[in-house]
């Protein structure tokens, strides 16, 4: 992707949507001040990803910190938003053909197509706790908010916004496909090779740990045995090979 001309670029501009829209709301609704807090910006997350693939996820990631710079939220925990965020935009398209049997048979979004919504709902949902629990154990690692509280607020509030933000993806999707020829498929030139173990496997495993992550702060026992810690290892290692 770093070799392509336009696809740093469309990086540098889902950074600079994605932190002007994190900026101007960064005090609008705070949530946990300081942390977090409603984000309009949870709107562009499945579009970013559906539409520009790595350079949306570089772009979210980038946008993060930047957002968090001007937004005075900047500390050690935006390590950890940058990953989480990074994950947001990363697991929509490595899963938009992987994650059998929800997942589409292409690279394309269709409203008509019953299939286009269960890949774009589950994912959805899969994406935003995998985030939720990546960010929650690093702040709860640093002492700053307890992983039950800080894992369920930033599902939650990233879930929401993948929800509302089909309409973006909606409005969108034809303009860039069709008439800038912008979809990441088309600047890269890349077409599926099909469904295989590992990219089924590494689908699952990020689910499974995405899930189990956050369903884990409703059993307190489990974190003895570190089990939302487990959690992140099969995430991480289930987006290695996705």
């Amino acid at each position: 992707m770093w070799k392509n001309t336009r696809m740093i670029v469309l990086v540098a501009v889902c950074a600079a949507i994605y932190a002007a829209a994190l900026i101007a709301f960064k005090t609008a609704i705070p949530l946990i001040p300081g942390v977090t807090e409603v984000r309009v910006a949870g709107i562009f997350l499945m579009t970013f990803g559906v539409l520009f693939g790595p350079a949306g996820a570089w772009g979210l990631a980038i946008g993060n910190i930047i957002g968090d710079l001007f937004g005075g939220t900047l500390g050690p925990a935006s390590i950890a938003g940058f990953f989480g965020n990074f994950l947001l935009g990363y697991l929509p398209y490595t899963m938009w053909v992987t994650f059998f049997p929800f997942s589409e048979k292409t690279y394309k979004w269709d409203t008509k197509s019953s299939r286009s919504w269960l890949a774009y709902i589950s994912i959805s949902i899969i994406s935003s706790c995998s985030c939720g629990v990546l960010i929650g154990l690093i702040v709860d690692l640093l002492g700053i908010v307890p992983f039950q509280v800080i894992s369920r607020i930033i599902a939650v509030n990233n879930i929401i916004g993948n929800l509302i933000g089909v309409v973006l993806l909606i409005a969108v999707y034809d303009i860039t496909k069709n008439q800038l020829s912008l979809l990441w498929t088309q600047v890269m030139d890349v077409k599926p090779d099909g469904l295989s173990f590992r990219g089924i496997l590494g689908a699952w495993l990020v689910a499974i740990g995405s899930i189990a992550g956050i369903l884990g702060g409703f059993f307190p026992s489990l974190n003895i045995y570190g089990a939302n810690w487990a959690s992140l290892v099969l995430i991480v290692f289930g987006s290695l090979i996705l």
